[in-house]
């Protein structure tokens, strides 16, 4: 990571009365995460020695594992940045995606080295990677990824937005198999050939990377056909707990030896 120099003025009344030199970050830094995007961790013009750190998690159920690959640049997608350093994390306990905490931090130090640390928090276990090479960069070299990142801001926004749709598509897909999963005996049989339908449809047009317009579509179908399964399974959870309470409520009257009704109250079930 190469280190500029900023300059913070202090101004009284008009006239500057110390110049402070900073130094300074002149690149972003982070990692990429699902679906080839940068995520930044610092950013460009950060003040060093400094520390960041993020919490992320896995991308599916029961990864063992973790690549952390740490990019330098200004470019939404991490391929179209500076590499500077990969390390995998193992070790992971088996559970469902997006359950286990795993944090990944930046220490940047005086001398503008950089060591980036990621930690599964409830092993406790651990790796890291001390980054020096980054520091190679000359200011032209600075200079022409901060152009380039200007020149591709355009086409760069739409490949991130349809990097996100992807993601979000994959995560909506995973909400419905597992609700499938867990509420398949009380979905209707059309439901749950509707739902499989519109994940294959889904699944087949990201596969083929068609527009942001058609795959925003398709998410949207599936999306809604989620909810309405949802309302189903809620509907048919509290019809089955009505007839719950119902069969369970006691006769009142001669078996209660002839106490008022006024003390026969019932109590509806709680529906979660």
């Amino acid at each position: 990571m190469a280190v500029g120099a900023a300059v913070q003025a202090g101004v009284l009344a008009g006239e500057v009365s110390e110049i402070v030199l900073l130094d300074v970050t002149p690149l972003s830094l982070g990692i990429e995460t699902m679906g080839g995007v940068f995520t930044k961790l610092v950013e460009k013009n950060t003040t060093i020695p400094t520390h960041k750190s993020q919490i992320f998690s896995t991308a599916e159920d029961n990864q063992p594992n973790v690549d952390v690959m740490v990019f330098q640049g200004e470019r939404p997608i991490a391929r179209d940045n500076k590499l500077l350093g990969t390390f995998l994390l193992d070790g992971i306990p088996p559970a469902p995606r997006g359950l286990p905490k795993i944090e990944v931090s930046f220490d940047i130090d005086a001398n503008g080295i950089l060591s980036v640390t990621a930690r599964e928090q409830n092993t406790g276990k651990e790796q890291k990677i001390t980054i020096t090479a980054s520091t190679n960069l000359t200011k032209e070299d600075i200079e022409r990824m901060i152009r380039d990142a200007e020149a591709n801001g355009q086409e760069d926004q739409k490949k991130k937005a349809k990097a996100d749709l992807r993601n979000e598509a994959d995560a909506l897909i995973y909400s419905v198999e597992r609700h499938l999963q867990e509420f398949g005996s009380i979905t209707s049989s059309a439901a749950k050939a509707r739902a499989e339908l519109l994940i294959s449809e889904l699944r087949q047009k990201i596969k083929d990377d068609l527009a942001y317009e058609t795959l925003k579509q398709a998410l949207d179908d599936l999306a809604a056909h989620l909810r309405s399964m949802q309302s189903e399974a809620q509907a048919a959870s509290a019809s089955a707990s009505s007839a719950s309470a119902s069969a369970d409520r006691e006769p009142v009257g001669a078996a209660a030896g002839g106490a008022s009704s006024n003390n026969n109250d019932v109590v509806d079930a709680e529906i979660v």
